[in-house]
């Protein structure tokens, strides 16, 4: 196969990024906007020895799970992959992901997963949203990253983002145009503004603003404060300095030009305190449903001591501690830490303590100089997974549970084969559809100790 040869294939699977996979006499080509079942023709952009990529020029047979996405931008805008599939069939492959990453990479065969947990309304869920800037043209560009690029796609509308958030960007660009406020040109690193960054707090209405600039202020930024003050439940404005050429999207510096310094959160009842840096989950529907499996599956007593690895502000920890006897959350952010406690003052919640440091140094320190136990172990790690000397010290732990909530099913597959190589059982896999039209999903695993010998830290 040759690049710019036209193919007819027929698309046989979906590939973990929401691509179409199908066959030209024996030869694999992955396209973008193909579903399963559809007898397509393409234009191969890229090929390779035994696969190559193609561009979907014609649908020649539709596939029953076949919609019109409801963005207009959806087939150019890479903050989703499957608006082009009904709501049903994006579940279904999310579940079908989750199985086929731990029975590929995790050599697991025959452990029960779940069907994955979706939403009654999939669209407008995300209570965070990052908006670059740029200029094309002599024109403000706000939107999101295009496919496999840095371009942006300026839209003034994102049905994924929390309504609010469509006056915030109407209200900056505005502000910027009539000020002529430069953004950001990547190439060069030159111009002011790099990125809106915007948290809302959906049961509390709240709402925060943070400009993301290439440098230490924007000229009349009152003028936008007073824009801004007019959107309802916006009490926060926030200037965050990043003058790095870097794709990292914040700075180190941050400072509170207008109002609150966090915005406030509830969750089953519980205040937290949330700011431009802090991690949250950014769907608080399907964040509810995800902590209480994950709470479901540690079947807590009152008696348990429970270790929560990865804490961050601490969310987990004192969602779990409503049931334990005691949490200890561990977290390598300072200022995470600093979030945490102060959500367990502000919530009244005692039977918890939150340090600092690496979870794979801190806990082994405790066990030799406090004779630390744990009866359940929580781990909520990033993308990239569990580092290897924390698993290592889990093991050594030994804890009757072990409730792994993951973001990555290849990095949880891959951790989950290394536990299961050291004595745990996986019991269960529970997918929860934390970013519809994505091709992401949340899972919460249990695992259990099953080794009787004892390893000492």
């Amino acid at each position: 196969m040759k690049k710019n040869e036209i193919l007819e294939l027929q698309i046989e699977d979906i590939g973990t990024s929401g691509e179409g996979i199908g066959k030209a006499d024996g030869y694999t080509v992955f396209v973008d906007g193909a579903l399963p079942a559809e007898r397509v023709k393409v234009l191969l952009m890229k090929a390779k020895k035994n696969y190559g990529y193609g561009k979907l020029l014609e649908i020649l047979d539709a596939s029953a799970y076949r919609t019109v996405p409801a963005c207009p931008v959806a087939a150019r805008c890479g903050g989703c992959q499957l608006q082009h599939m009904t709501y049903e069939a994006q579940l279904a492959f999310k579940t079908k992901k989750v199985k086929d990453c731990l029975e590929r990479i995790g050599k697991v065969k025959d452990v029960q997963v779940y069907p994955a947990l979706g939403m009654e309304d999939p669209f407008r869920y995300r209570n965070k949203a990052q908006f670059p800037v740029g200029e094309k043209d002599g024109t403000v560009q706000i939107g999101f990253f295009a496919k496999h690029s840095h371009r942006i796609v300026d839209t003034e509308v994102c049905l994924l983002q929390h309504t609010v958030n469509d006056a915030i960007v109407r209200e900056v660009r505005a502000f910027l145009e009539e000020y002529r406020i430069p953004p950001y040109q990547e190439q060069n690193h030159t111009g002011l503004i790099r990125h809106i960054l915007t948290r809302v707090a959906c049961h509390t209405g709240e709402v925060m603003v943070c400009l993301v600039i290439n440098g230490k202020k924007i000229p009349h930024i009152e003028k936008l404060v007073e824009r801004l003050q007019k959107i309802e439940g916006v009490c926060s404005v926030v200037l965050n300095e990043n003058r790095e050429q870097t794709n990292v999207i914040l700075g180190n510096q941050t400072k509170t030009i207008w109002g609150k310094d966090r915005i406030t959160e509830s969750l089953h009842g519980m205040q937290f305190e949330i700011s431009p840096l802090s991690f949250y989950q950014v769907n608080a529907k399907q964040m509810e449903v995800l902590y209480d499996c994950a709470l479901r599956m540690a079947q807590l007593k009152g008696n348990e001591t429970v270790l929560d690895l990865y804490c961050g502000i601490g969310t987990i920890s004192l969602y779990f501690a409503q049931k334990a006897k005691h949490v200890l959350g561990v977290e390598i952010v300072p200022q995470a830490i600093a979030d945490a406690k102060e959500n367990a003052k502000k919530n009244g919640v005692e039977n918890v303590r939150f340090l600092v440091g690496a979870a794979e140094e801190v806990i082994p320190n405790l066990y030799r100089t406090e004779g630390l136990r744990a009866d359940v172990v929580v781990v909520d790690p990033p993308r990239k997974g569990c580092d290897l000397k924390l698993l290592e010290t889990i093991v050594s732990i030994q804890p009757q549970k072990l409730v792994y909530v993951s973001c990555d099913p290849a990095t949880l597959a891959r951790d989950i084969c290394y536990l299961r190589s050291n004595g745990f059982a996986l019991q269960q896999v529970q997918p929860v559809d934390m970013f519809p039209m994505s091709t992401h999903v949340e899972c919460v695993a249990l695992m259990t100790w099953e080794m009787p010998e004892h390893h000492a830290l």
